[in-house]
């Protein structure tokens, strides 16, 4: 059993701000040093970045991000170019998690599977300044997010599908902080993943404020929608992007059908992807499919919740009150898994 913390980290400002403060935060950080580590240990065309490709496309979609890409930069003592490489979610390459998403027209219930030596352990609650929607949830190579809920009740949470046939474009992470800083609504989100360039096949799931969900299957051919609350890792309509082996994707999603008539509240559908008795939490984590995070997000009452490991009684954010101005009193998330990795920031 390993115990592992995420740090809480809260930002008002614009996005330059933002970047000199967390580029300052990761300075003694071993974040930096872990992912560096990762980098060397993959192949070098992973990697390849051209900044005047890149800037105008990061500009046209969020010219907020690049300025929090640029401070990033400044306060590290980096060149653009090492930036977009290690933060600019354009090319980066990832493990084969795992993942399940259970939505209802008032949540989204999320499992983040991984190997917890991938995770930074940074839950962010940033409200631009400048332009852009606040928002909260987990960061992914700092800049993205693996999950998250907006200051519009627009929650959104990924599920990788494959990384063969792969192109130039965003990765999951960006395109998920993209989606969470845009948009206000499902139909919007689903404009913006059918324009944003894709990288990998991945199934994004969305719910907004007035109860809408939907699941949007996207590939670097091809962006379709679906109708649907369960969502693993596979593909329902661009089957031929599946991987060859589904046998524990399959599994999960029969697990969270024959439950899903159990659930009266958010509190029931949380139960069934965190216990570990239901079926849906793994505890594969060697093979980069193990549960880190168990998050819901509540549209309606603008809730974010979160836990680390099975089993476990969420912490719950008042998201509502953070905007208003009230900062959150706590400053680490705590919890335990039984693996023998931590996350990089400890």
């Amino acid at each position: 059993m390993r115990q592992v913390v995420s740090d809480v980290i809260q930002f008002r400002g614009s996005h330059d701000d933002f970047g000199r403060f967390q580029g300052k935060e990761l300075q003694d950080s071993p974040i930096l040093k872990a992912r560096r580590r990762q980098l060397k240990s993959r192949s070098k065309h992973h990697y390849i970045v051209d900044e005047e490709k890149i800037r105008p496309i990061i500009q046209y979609f969020s010219p907020g991000i690049w300025n929090e890409l640029l401070g990033l930069a400044d306060a590290l003592e980096l060149s653009t170019e090492e930036a977009l490489r290690e933060f600019g979610g354009y090319y980066f390459e990832y493990g084969k998690s795992g993942c399940s998403i259970l939505t209802g027209n008032q949540f989204m219930i999320r499992n983040y599977d991984n190997d917890p030596i991938t995770y930074e352990g940074r839950y962010v609650l940033y409200a631009p300044t400048d332009g852009g929607y606040a928002t909260i949830g987990p960061s992914m190579q700092i800049t993205g997010r693996t999950d998250g809920l907006n200051e519009k009740g627009l929650a959104m949470g990924y599920n990788f599908i494959n990384r063969l046939r792969s192109d130039d474009g965003f990765v999951c992470n960006m395109i998920g902080r993209l989606v969470l800083e845009n948009c206000a609504t499902v139909d919007e989100a689903i404009e913006l993943l059918k324009e944003i360039p894709h990288r990998h096949s991945f199934s994004y799931s969305l719910v907004d404020a007035t109860g809408k969900t939907l699941v949007v299957e996207a590939s670097s051919n091809e962006v379709v929608t679906r109708e649907g609350t369960i969502c693993t890792n596979h593909f329902e309509k661009l089957t031929k992007e599946n991987r060859y082996r589904m046998d524990d994707s399959l599994r999960r999603y029969e697990a969270m059908v024959d439950q899903q008539a159990n659930i009266d509240n958010v509190y029931d559908a949380f139960r069934i992807l965190n216990d570990a008795d239901k079926g849906v939490f793994s505890k594969n984590y060697g093979a980069w499919a193990g549960t880190i995070h168990t998050a819901a997000y509540l549209p309606v009452h603008m809730q974010a919740w979160i836990s680390f490991g099975h089993d476990r009684l969420p912490l719950i954010f008042d998201f509502k009150k953070w905007l208003a101005g009230a900062d959150i009193n706590a400053k680490q998330i705590k919890g335990k898994l039984e693996s023998t990795n931590g996350f990089i920031n400890r």
